[in-house]
Order: structure tokens, then C-alpha cells, then sequence
């Protein structure tokens, strides 16, 4: 699979056949950040909004409880007790209602909890994709010797298959550690440096989607690793993977 048009015979079998526009990926890079945020926004929303409903109703449980019928022991009568203003019932429906206005108008996490539950949605999602890519287009070629020669495949092979381009630079220290660097990363190209400079920051939530496709492309070839991107100046990225020996 390629991002160009796709051109007749259309052949699946074929790993070079070419079936999504490139322009796909381009737009799919741009959605799937504040895609992520709303999503996980809305997930903490919904799971906060049933604690408090759930917590109203266990209230109004034992308000009703309490305020159920009781025996008089002096004079040998029963009595029914109740709260003004439409009883029990009442009160839960306006706790359940006052919770749910706390938790829409609030902001559910800070900055940090909701960077780092983007961060880890969005490498998720590329490590499953990362997965997917190399099982299909190394499918055919000898086993890998070491490290090395995946960090190779992955800056040459799978970066003109994502991003349309060759890896500029790769440093290694020979002792696990790898950076790629890309002078013009294809998703952070079209960005537009403001005069604020807060452009840099925020491009960082674009590169945790291709941190993903790393990990997830180093795991199929059977290295565990870690992987940072950062960018210091548009368009350029940096990501800095760290392998994890083998437990033996």
C-alpha cells in the first residue's frame, strides 16, 4: 500500500499496489490530534457524569430511607414523614442535575493528565499502524541481522512509504541509541510558524502519532523500544529511539 492514485489492475496481492491518495495521510495527520483531545474530553466527561449520578441517586436512596414511614410508640399510630418540596425523588433529580452542570461547565483534567492521555491514545493508534505496515512490506525480505539494520529499513523503506521521503540524518551511539532526523517532516510541513512562538509547541502533539508508527514498526521486527520526537524549528523533527535489551 502506497499514497498515490490508484492506477489499473487493481491487484491486492501485490504490496506495491496502490490504493489511498496521498493526500489521506495528509488529512488524517491533521484530524487525528484534536480528534484525540475530544475524544478524551468527552470520555472523561461521560465517566465523571455517571459518578455523580450515581452518587445522587445513592443519596436520594438513603434520604428516602430516612424519611420513610414511622411508628409512633406513644400513642399506637403510624406516621409518614416527608420532605418539602416534592420529597426524596426531588432532591435526587436536582443533585443529579446540579452534578451535571459542575461537570460540563468544569474542566475535567488539567493540562497534564489531558496531554498524557492524548499522548498515549494517539501512539497507540501508530504503533498499531506501525505494526500492520511492516508485517506487510517486509514480508519478503531476509530476517534483519541486528538493530541496526532495522533502524536502516525503517529510515530509507518505511519513511518513503509514510512520508514520501528518505530519513536526512541517522546517528547512533552504537549502544542502543538511534536519531533520525527529518529537515522537513511531510505532517509538520504546512504548519505555520506564529509570531507568538508557540508553533513548536504546539506541533509536539503531531509527532506522538508517527512516535507510535515507530515503536510499532521496531516491535514487528522484534525490538522493543522508546521513542521521543521533538521539534526544535518547523518543519524539521528529531525522534530519538532507545532500545530495550531482551530479558534473557
Amino acid at each position: 500500500m502506497s499514497f498515490d492514485q490508484p492506477l489499473p489492475p487493481f491487484n491486492a496481492s501485490d504490496p506495491t499496489a496502490t490504493f489511498l491518495s496521498s493526500s489521506c495521510l495528509d488529512f488524517l495527520m491533521i484530524e487525528l490530534v484534536p480528534m484525540a483531545y475530544r475524544v478524551t474530553n468527552e470520555l472523561e466527561e461521560g465517566a465523571v457524569a455517571g459518578a455523580a449520578s450515581a452518587s445522587a441517586a445513592t443519596k436520594a436512596n438513603n434520604s428516602n430511607s430516612n424519611n420513610g414511614s414511622g411508628e409512633d410508640v406513644g400513642g399506637g399510630r403510624t406516621s409518614s414523614t416527608t420532605t418539602r418540596g416534592g420529597g426524596g425523588g426531588g432532591n435526587a433529580r436536582n443533585s443529579s442535575a446540579s452534578a451535571t452542570a459542575t461537570v460540563s461547565t468544569s474542566r475535567l483534567l488539567d493540562e497534564d493528565e489531558e496531554r498524557d492521555a492524548v499522548f498515549f491514545r494517539l501512539e497507540a493508534l501508530g504503533y498499531r499502524v506501525g505494526l500492520g505496515l511492516v508485517e506487510r512490506f517486509s514480508r519478503d525480505r531476509p530476517r534483519f541481522h541486528d538493530a541496526l539494520d532495522a533502524i536502516k529499513f525503517v529510515c530509507k523503506d518505511l519513511w518513503m512509504l509514510v512520508f514520501r521521503k528518505q530519513v536526512d540524518n541517522l546517528k547512533t551511539n552504537h549502544r542502543g541509541v538511534y536519531v533520525l532526523t527529518d529537515n522537513s517532516f511531510r505532517p509538520l510541513a504546512r504548519m505555520s510558524a506564529d509570531a507568538g512562538g508557540q508553533a513548536v509547541a504546539r506541533a509536539q502533539p503531531f509527532l506522538w502519532f508517527p512516535c507510535g508508527i515507530l515503536r510499532g514498526a521496531l516491535a514487528a521486527m522484534g525490538i522493543n523500544a522508546t521513542v521521543q520526537g521533538e521539534s526544535n524549528e518547523l518543519p524539521s523533527a528529531v525522534f530519538q529511539i532507545k532500545t530495550i535489551p531482551s530479558k534473557q
